[in-house]
């Protein structure tokens, strides 16, 4: 890891978040689309062994890319990202973090990024892992954020799926591995799209609290495999009040991993 460069004063737009116990020190914009434990967990249910990359489709301001490069620190990292300013943060988070040799950010975007024409892809084929955090909300079906990077951030279209599952399989090498972590209402879309690409399908639910139906769901596949989908006990996020479960608190704060295989 390079040391971390001199940090500049944050400005009054950004804020300065801590993640894994406050190992990393992340700008996010105040308004906006702001990571949070999803992407803590996405991290932490990636399969990579030393030497490995690992690609990001809209890798946002880094923090699960910057979350998995503080686990495994012989890991490469490339990430893609259509908004101009998440990339500069993403990129900025990777200096202040000392990871800038580690991180790549290309700026894309995962609609167009398959197009023979485009300049600066990675070839397809190259990566062990791929993994996302894709847009959460219908935008057929919710009312758009007035901030447009939230609203870029939380809606997709009908077809948004299957095109970030195609460019993640395609990114991958023959027997990659592909996780997303998504709204647990979304896995009927998710798994379609998925169809055919992916097999050895595992589904990890996270759940608010003993009782409670999951919020959110981590999916991890197997390209080329034809092996059958497995259903995972997950995980119980909250126990009495508010507090996290030991089990979570381990992968939020100590950067325990979270595997699914």
């Amino acid at each position: 890891m390079q040391p971390a460069s001199q940090p500049a004063p944050i400005p009054p737009s950004l804020t300065e978040d801590g993640f894994l116990g406050g190992r990393l020190r992340i700008l996010q914009p105040e308004k906006g689309f702001r990571a949070g434990i999803d992407s803590v967990f996405l991290a932490a249910a990636i399969p990579c062994q030393p030497g490995d990359s690992v690609f990001e489709a809209g890798i946002g301001p880094g923090v699960a890319a910057l979350c998995l490069l503080a686990r495994n620190p012989e890991v490469q990292v490339t990430g893609i990202e259509v908004a101009t300013r998440y990339a500069m943060i993403c990129e900025e988070n990777a200096r202040r973090n000392g990871m800038q040799d580690r991180l790549r950010v290309i700026h894309a975007d995962v609609r167009e990024a398959l197009r023979r024409d485009q300049i600066g892809m990675p070839a397809p084929g190259s990566f062990a892992h791929a993994m996302c955090n894709p847009p959460f909300f219908d935008e057929t079906r919710s009312t758009a954020s007035p901030n447009l990077l939230k609203s870029q951030a939380h809606a997709f279209g009908p077809d948004d799926l299957e095109l970030w599952a195609k460019l993640l399989h395609a990114m991958l090498a023959p027997r990659g591995t592909v996780t997303v972590v998504h709204r647990s209402e979304t896995l009927g879309q998710l798994l379609g799209a998925m169809d055919n690409r992916f097999g050895d399908i595992r589904l990890a639910p996270l759940f608010p609290r003993r009782g409670a139906a999951a919020s959110r769901i981590l999916v991890q596949g197997t390209k080329g495999s034809k092996a059958p989908l497995q259903i995972l006990p997950g995980l119980i996020l909250h126990g009495e009040g508010n507090d996290f479960t030991p089990e979570a608190d381990a992968v939020l704060r100590n950067g325990a991993g979270f595997p699914l295989r």
